[in-house]
C-alpha cells in the first residue's frame, strides 16, 4: 500500500508561488524549491511531476486568490469600492512576496523564449480581465458608473494600469501611493 504523503500539497502551492513570484522561473531552481518545500527530489517529482507543473499551479493559484479576493471584497463593500481599493491593495500589502505582478513578470520572462508557461500567464492575465470586466459591469448595474463606458474597454486600461502601477511600485525612486490614488480618483471621473 502505497504511503500517504507527510505534507500539505495545497500550502506548498502557496509556499512555490511566493517563491516564484519574487524570483521568476529562471530565478527559482529545483534546488531552491526543494528547499524551500523541504522536500527531496523524488517527493518533489512525486508530488508535482516537473517545476513547470509546479509553476503552473502556481500561477493558478495566484490568478483564483486574485478573483476571489476582489468578489469578495465588491460582494461586501460594492464594485466601484473594490476597483477604488485594489491600487492601493497590490503595493501596499505587506504579505505580498513581490508588488510585480506574478503574471506580467512571467509573461515578460518567458514569451520570447516561446515557453509555454508565457501563454499560460498570458491566459490567466485575461481572466484577472474578465473579473475586472465584470466588476465595472456590475458598478454599471448599481449605477456607480455611467452607461455610455464600455465594461471591457474599462478594464483593458485599469489593467494596463495597475500593472505600471505595480512596476512602478518596485521602484524607489517613485511615489507609488499618489499613482494609485490617480487610479482610484480616475474611477469617480465615470
Amino acid at each position: 500500500m502505497p504511503r500517504k504523503p507527510e505534507y500539505d500539497r495545497d500550502a506548498l502551492i502557496g509556499r512555490a508561488r511566493d517563491l516564484f513570484w519574487r524570483h521568476g522561473w529562471a530565478g527559482t531552481s529545483l534546488k531552491d524549491l526543494e528547499r524551500e518545500l523541504h522536500l527531496k527530489p523524488g517527493s518533489f517529482y512525486a508530488a508535482f511531476g516537473s517545476k513547470d507543473a509546479l509553476f503552473a499551479l502556481a500561477m493558478e493559484r495566484y490568478t483564483q486568490e486574485g478573483v476571489a479576493r476582489l468578489t469578495e471584497f465588491a460582494d461586501k463593500f460594492g464594485p466601484k469600492a473594490a476597483l477604488k481599493a485594489q491600487p492601493t491593495f497590490v503595493i501596499e500589502a505587506p504579505e505580498l512576496p513581490s508588488k510585480a505582478c506574478m503574471l506580467a513578470k512571467t509573461y515578460a520572462e518567458l514569451q520570447a523564449r516561446e515557453h509555454v508557461l508565457a501563454e499560460k500567464a498570458a491566459k490567466h492575465m485575461t481572466e484577472m480581465k474578465a473579473c475586472f470586466t465584470n466588476l465595472f459591469r456590475r458598478a454599471q448595474e448599481a449605477g456607480e458608473i455611467g452607461q455610455d463606458h464600455d465594461p471591457e474597454r474599462l478594464a483593458a486600461r485599469y489593467q494596463s494600469d495597475l500593472l505600471g502601477l505595480r512596476l512602478s511600485a518596485e521602484r524607489t525612486d517613485v511615489d507609488a501611493g499618489l499613482i494609485a490614488a490617480d487610479i482610484a480618483a480616475d474611477l469617480d471621473r465615470l
